[in-house]
């Protein structure tokens, strides 16, 4: 019998002063089996980042030919295409060439070694641009992690607030290239 994802529910109110964008989004992500709560974080740091109201969670792991998070046009074209974690370079090719913009969201302790072998590679591609969130950063999150979550969420000068009834998280990304 196959596993099944675990559903989480978050209510995040969205302060980003950077972009003056001011909205409440609640969001249903599916955690997969093979997912870990650290990587769902950083699904949702991703959404919370880049929050507009026709950004959307896509199936992610499920399938190959989805970005995590997507923006589509009316005209059904990919405007912002996200991805988190160490893709390789096929998919970051592909992406570049099916998406107007591509995001790219590291996380963790591995990541460093990861970028070290494919940056060169990547700067190439004029439409992406990848960021790191420093495993610090994602380790914060942990204690937040419930199934009904309520945030708030701040962004200023490139730092992001993140705060429940009980914990506050302060992120600071690592633009790796732009």
């Amino acid at each position: 019998m196959a596993l099944k994802s675990t559903i989480y529910k978050a209510d995040c109110q969205i302060a980003d002063m950077d972009r003056g964008y001011y909205q409440p989004h609640n969001l249903t992500i599916a955690l997969h089996p093979s997912e870990t709560e650290e990587r769902m974080m950083a699904r949702l740091l991703a959404f919370v980042i880049n929050a507009d109201e026709h950004l959307q969670f896509t199936k992610g792991l499920s399938t190959d030919d989805e970005p995590e998070l997507w923006q589509k046009s009316l005209t059904d074209d990919i405007e912002l295409w996200i991805d988190v974690g160490m893709p390789d370079e096929k998919r970051i090719r592909k992406a570049s060439s099916r998406a107007d913009k591509v995001i790219l969201y590291t996380y963790g302790g591995r990541n460093t070694i990861w970028w070290n072998q494919i940056q060169p590679k990547l700067e190439r591609f004029k439409n992406l641009t990848v960021i790191n969130l420093p495993k610090s950063a994602t380790d914060q999150l942990a204690p937040m992690v419930k199934r009904t979550m309520q945030l708030q969420i701040s962004i200023q000068d490139g730092q992001i607030w993140v705060s429940d009834d009980q914990n506050t998280a302060t992120i600071v990304p690592e633009t790796w290239l732009v």
